[in-house]
């Protein structure tokens, strides 16, 4: 797995691993985007933002954990569910419409809560990462 680091102004610097295994195809494009530039939108416990990588669903889901890393195909989106969101059925959070999971945050991420709508977030490829 391949190391990550999410930051912001208002959370620092989040550590999170891309998965090659779940949705081989999404990791390899993501990977290949770093380092992304986007500013927030929150829905609920979740944060996405537009990246330049355009793909369609792989392998994908409505039903996510806290802490996954999502590829939003609509929307072209990168996101990062840490609670519920306004889909969700009980605790867990839920994707608006079905996302290509291709990753896990590695710290808290409950720390996301601190993050407002339209603060730049900035992934890159974390030092000796691999």
């Amino acid at each position: 797995m391949t190391k990550i680091v999410i930051k912001s102004k208002s959370i620092g610097a989040v550590r999170a691993v891309i998965d090659k295994e779940r949705n081989p195809k999404t990791a390899e494009a993501i990977l290949n985007a770093l380092p992304i530039r986007g500013r927030a939108s929150r829905w609920g416990d979740e944060i996405y933002f537009s990246t330049p990588v355009k793909l369609n669903e792989e392998i994908s889901q409505e039903a996510v954990e806290i802490g996954d890393l999502g590829y939003w195909p609509p929307g072209n989106a990168f996101c990062i569910f840490f609670g519920r969101t306004p889909a969700s059925t009980d605790d867990k959070p839920r994707a608006y419409s079905p996302v290509n999971i291709f990753g896990k945050v590695i710290d808290d991420p409950s720390v996301f809560k601190k993050v407002k709508d339209e603060e730049e977030i900035i992934v890159e490829l974390l030092e000796g990462g691999n």
